[in-house]
């Protein structure tokens, strides 16, 4: 069966429709407590470090942890009052992640252009996991 929209034309579509920040907004926001940075990728990828102060949501439990009618849900997703900004590796799981939770309803959410390569390239603060849980004792 061939593919009749790829990933390119799934990940457009995505990035037509939702709030996309760039490195730096998303930086100027970070000390904002009505601001939670999420990480969505693979817990392999976290091996590399991740932005200071994100919550890691994996890619495959996001819509999960997400729905309060889910036996996953995380209460963190729950408030509104929050702005979730997403990221994954390159901004293309990210867009396609942001672009879902608002089919579910959100309208809190966003995602980085570029994900964490470019997070890392405009210098970006980052963390490892050991120093992740260092921090939180």
């Amino acid at each position: 069966m061939p593919i009749t929209k790829g990933f390119r034309a799934l990940v457009d579509e995505a990035m037509a429709q939702v709030k996309t920040y760039t490195v730096d907004e998303v930086k100027a926001k970070m000390s904002d407590p009505k601001v939670q940075l999420v990480d969505i990728r693979d817990v392999r990828e976290l091996a590399g470090g991740t932005v200071v102060g994100s919550y890691h949501a994996p890619r495959g439990m996001l819509e999960f942890w997400v729905d309060p009618a889910s036996p996953y849900h995380k209460p963190l997703f729950a408030d509104e009052g929050k702005e979730f900004i997403l990221f994954c590796g390159a901004g293309w799981r990210s867009a396609l992640a942001t672009k879902t939770l608002q089919d579910m309803g959100m309208t809190n959410v966003a995602h980085i252009d570029g994900g964490y390569a470019e997070w890392v390239k405009q210098g970006g603060p980052t963390e490892t996991l050991e120093e992740r849980k260092a921090r939180k004792g």
